[in-house]
């Protein structure tokens, strides 16, 4: 692989990653419980790996050729969504009192993993960009490629998202009223995503 073909698509992912949504969401709310940043992010990180790996083995065509899939995926990851809003809109999370009684380290890793697994946008940036940064002929398989490539996606992912996880806490942590309303948008913003989400795809 030429560096030229790994810059091009580095810049690609990171306009991808800045672009807030339901992972940014996750992560600025996970920086408000203690402890719970490097759990969540490894979560949503999984979801992003699980994307690479479905679509550098060729599933990730032949699932977006399956009718409704697609549909399917949306509707899943759209409820998770609007569960997971929901109980951030009723009990936010508080910097000034620990865990707060929200999950577990692996209940925010399992939840993360949700989050973005289940994310089509996730499945579909890979599918749809992905592979025109592979270069068939290349003295790499394919699949390797893709494999580099998504793990160049992973890396901004977790710069990114542990940036945003570790500042809302550290700007956050002495204002608890703040944190509590952040935390409550974090929500709706999930809610709202997930609303967006479902509609996308049921008037296709």
């Amino acid at each position: 692989m030429e560096f030229g073909q790994l810059a091009a698509f580095w810049t690609v992912s990171m306009l991808f990653v800045i672009t807030p949504g339901a992972d940014w969401a996750y992560a600025i709310t996970a920086g408000l419980s203690d402890r719970a940043t490097v759990p969540a992010v490894t979560g949503l990180l999984s979801g992003h790996l699980l994307a690479t790996l479905v679509v550098a083995a060729g599933a990730g065509v032949f699932i977006a050729n399956v009718p409704y899939a697609i549909t399917v995926i949306s509707l899943a990851g759209a409820f998770y969504l609007v569960w997971l809003g929901i109980g951030l809109v009723i009990n936010p999370p508080m910097p000034a009192s620990g865990n707060n009684g929200q999950s577990s380290s692996i209940g925010w890793t399992l939840k993360g993993f949700g989050i973005s697994g289940l994310n089509p946008k996730v499945f579909l940036l890979f599918v749809a960009v992905l592979p025109q940064f592979v270069r068939p002929g290349d003295a790499w398989p394919e699949w390797l490629q893709m494999s580099v490539l998504g793990v160049v996606h992973v890396v901004n992912c977790a710069i990114v998202y542990l940036a945003a996880s570790f500042s809302s806490r550290s700007v956050l942590k002495s204002r608890p009223h703040t944190a509590r309303v952040v935390g409550r948008v974090s929500g709706v913003s999930m809610i709202v995503i997930a609303s967006y989400l479902a509609i996308e795809r049921l008037i296709l």
